[in-house]
């Protein structure tokens, strides 16, 4: 049935065969099944496959060069569009809605009404349109009858680009258009790129207001604390800020005011490799009607193969925040008190965990060091050394100063204490040693919130200049000293020094 109620700024939609306009979660996982090839996993969720692109490409998204723009995008980390060349995207985009299926979704992002957006989607896949209703903030009946977008992000995934004729570096753009208000996402079917891409908006629109926009992860106490979790996909931001003790605020992308900490999202999207009902209980639980897996092996039986990494290792299931019990609903914090910083080492030389003063904060801020765990990005296929400025480069329009400085001014104005946990390699780097034990990361930060880690004595680590402690309760204490897990201790002190080379070549680029 062709729509007569919803328009956008430059297509109609009265050409498609038929457009749905904020269904329901029970027919969007009816039309999954049947008219997406996704299929019914015994527990009730819908498991969807993306296609070629199993996670993101960040070398295919671009932002439109403009008046507005020129100054203040940091054009050295983000691919520079033309006006005239997202003008020919656009009529591509017009053409490819004739006769075809659509859906329509309604959303808010961010939490705090006083810096919310409204986006609306433009999808063609169901899955993308369950996918997107579940991840971003649920507007009410009433908010809807009157909702009118701030955003419009089309996503059309099935539809391919053609680098010859459309300028493109491949089959797929992300083109984002700061000035109209924009974007277009053509040739992935990887859902991901849409909150990614609203994620994106965020970050260019809240530093420009005072409100630091951060790719993190937070959770907040039974005694009121809120921490944060700084950290790459793959660095363990959902697992271990999806704690049975304490209220999950969001596992992603989140925001600092001058009154506290508020979630942009209204769901989680968690790895599934290696799930474990045993390991992470409040993720396994929340896999049920509503919940979008992708690129998840089913048995016959319709179970999943959580190990099965036949078509990414990058497998992810996406929900609901109400889906997690202890849920902190509005998704809004205090000022943190503790702020960590997670990196997945693949060298395997950083300490489990270590307390960073405030000028340590912002070396390790900047240089947002990790490794690139396999299937988070195109082409990655096993732990890769990178520096991802503020933990987010990939999403960052504005230069890294306007985030470190804002994040130096509100640690110092608060008073939250940083720490930089290692949730990577122990015992020797990949593939010789092995991957940090979930529950001593857990029991590390459970001592370092408590206050434990205050208390105890310190050590200072001779290459890094770390503050790093000498025990912890349940922790191996030949664990927090890196260089004791490896079997050949001057093979660990190269490997360090070489690191630290790294980092002070790295940080050497923002002084």
């Amino acid at each position: 049935m062709p729509s007569t109620v919803i328009t956008t700024p430059f297509m109609n939609l009265d050409t498609a065969s038929e457009v749905v306009i904020n269904p329901s979660i029970d027919s969007l996982i009816s039309d999954c099944i049947a008219l997406d090839a996704c299929k019914a996993m015994s527990t009730g969720a819908v498991v969807a496959y993306s296609g070629k692109y199993t996670g993101r490409t960040p070398k295919d998204k671009q932002i439109v060069r403009t008046e507005t723009t020129e100054s203040n995008i940091w054009w050295d980390n983000n691919n520079p569009l033309t006006p005239e060349l997202y003008a020919s995207y656009r009529d591509k985009f017009k053409n490819y809605v004739d006769g075809r299926k659509l859906y329509v979704i309604d959303t808010f992002g961010g939490a705090d009404r006083e810096h919310q957006i409204r986006v609306r989607f433009i999808v063609e896949r169901a899955y993308h349109a369950l996918f997107i209703k579940q991840l971003l903030i649920r507007p009410s009946a009433e908010e809807l009858a009157t909702f009118e977008p701030d955003w419009t992000v089309v996503d059309f995934g099935k539809l391919k680009m053609d680098p010859e004729v459309d300028g493109t570096r491949s089959d797929a753009i992300i083109a984002m258009n700061f000035d109209a208000k924009e974007v277009l996402i053509a040739g992935t079917e990887y859902a991901g790129e849409m909150k990614k891409s609203v994620f994106t908006i965020m970050n260019y629109l809240l530093p420009l207001k005072g409100v630091l926009s951060m790719h993190c992860s937070a959770n907040i106490g039974q005694g009121g604390d809120t921490a944060l979790f700084f950290g790459l996909s793959g660095t363990g931001k959902t697992t271990l800020s999806t704690d049975p003790n304490r209220r999950l605020i969001g596992d992603d992308e989140h925001g600092w005011t001058d009154t506290g900490v508020f979630n942009v999202e209204g769901g989680c999207y968690a790895k599934c490799i290696k799930l474990s009902e045993e390991g992470e209980p409040e993720i396994w639980n929340a896999i049920r009607p509503g919940s979008i897996l992708e690129n998840v092996t089913l048995r016959e039986d319709g179970t999943p193969d959580y190990d099965d990494t036949t078509l990414t290792e990058n497998t992810r299931v996406a929900y609901p925040l109400e889906f997690i019990p202890n849920v902190q609903i509005p998704s809004v914090g205090g000022h943190p008190e503790n702020i960590v910083f997670l990196t997945c080492d693949a060298l395997g030389v950083l300490p489990p965990i270590s307390k960073l003063t405030a000028e340590q904060a912002m070396v390790y801020f900047l240089n947002g060091y990790t490794a690139k765990v396999a299937g988070t990005e195109a082409g990655v296929t096993e732990p890769t050394i990178t520096f991802s400025t503020c933990f987010g480069q990939p999403f960052l329009p504005l230069p890294p100063k306007v985030y470190a400085e804002l994040l130096s001014e509100k640690i110092k104005r608060h008073g939250s204490r940083v720490w930089l946990v290692n949730t990577g390699w122990t015992g020797g780097a990949f593939g010789v040693g092995s991957r940090m034990k979930l529950r001593y990361t857990r029991a590390m930060l459970q001592a370092a919130f408590a206050g434990v880690l205050d208390t105890v004595e310190h050590e200072v680590d001779p290459v890094f200049g770390l503050n790093v402690p000498v025990s912890c309760p349940d922790v191996p204490s030949d664990l927090l000293k890196p260089r004791d897990t490896w079997a050949d201790p001057s093979a660990y002190d190269e490997k360090a020094k070489e690191l630290k080379a790294m980092f002070d070549a790295n940080y050497a680029r923002f002084i």
